[in-house]
């Protein structure tokens, strides 16, 4: 798998072989995303059709904007498997959380993963389509985080990316890398594993280091 630097767009060659990475990542993503979303509406102690409709949200919101942003089909609609694996991620844990005990640093590890991985796919496809490597780590950004926005609303809480330890700044940084690491000619799925690493690491550090960036004050 190789990245085709051509002015300022650096253009990703679609072979079976990362297509089938962005599958199974894009996958692994939805499935981690649905199941902080379960966990978040467990909270506010949602139905079971409640939870399932949080964890779509969670799961399929951050790429269903980035998509639709880039012109492209809805990778949900365009093949259902996404939606399928969200329900049942989110069935499965609405029964599991009945039987185990899951404390609060079960969905920051959940949400943490589906920020990685959905980062790192986002970005991806947004190479993939052929945008500026500046916009598509922003949509690696948006695609990490949008659905976490989704879920929080529809909880009727504020979103965990305004006032949380360092998260949005973590995916943008470790999307940026990836597109570096491609720059150097290191093979993709090399780049993704160490970026993906980067931020799924960095966000536990600031969460239990407590790293945030300041908060905007007026003057006294």
């Amino acid at each position: 798998m190789t990245a085709r630097k051509k002015k300022d767009t650096m253009i990703l060659e679609e072979t079976s072989h990362l297509l089938s990475d962005l599958y199974w990542i894009t996958l692994l993503a939805v499935i981690v995303s649905s199941a902080s979303g379960v966990l978040k509406a467990g909270v506010k102690q949602f139905d079971l059709f409640g939870v399932i409709i949080i964890a779509v949200a969670a799961s399929l919101g951050g790429g269903s904007l980035r998509d639709m942003l880039l012109n492209r089909p809805v990778f949900w609609v365009q093949d259902q498997i996404f939606f399928i694996a969200s329900i049942a991620s989110a069935a499965l844990m609405f029964f599991i959380a009945r039987v185990f005990k899951i404390s609060h640093k079960h969905f920051l590890i959940a949400d943490a993963a589906g920020l990685t991985t959905f980062g790192v796919a986002g970005t991806l496809v947004a190479l993939i389509a052929g945008v500026p490597p500046l916009i598509a780590s922003f949509m690696g950004v948006m695609t990490g985080t949008m659905g976490g926005v989704f879920r929080d609303i529809l909880c009727n809480e504020q979103p965990v990316i305004f006032s949380s330890p360092l998260y949005a700044t973590v995916s943008w940084i470790g999307s940026l890398i990836f597109i570096g690491l491609m720059y150097l000619n290191i093979d993709v799925t090399a780049s993704a594993m160490i970026s993906g690493v980067g931020i799924f690491v960095s966000r536990l550090l600031s969460i239990y280091y407590n790293i945030s960036l300041p908060k905007f004050r007026f003057k006294s």
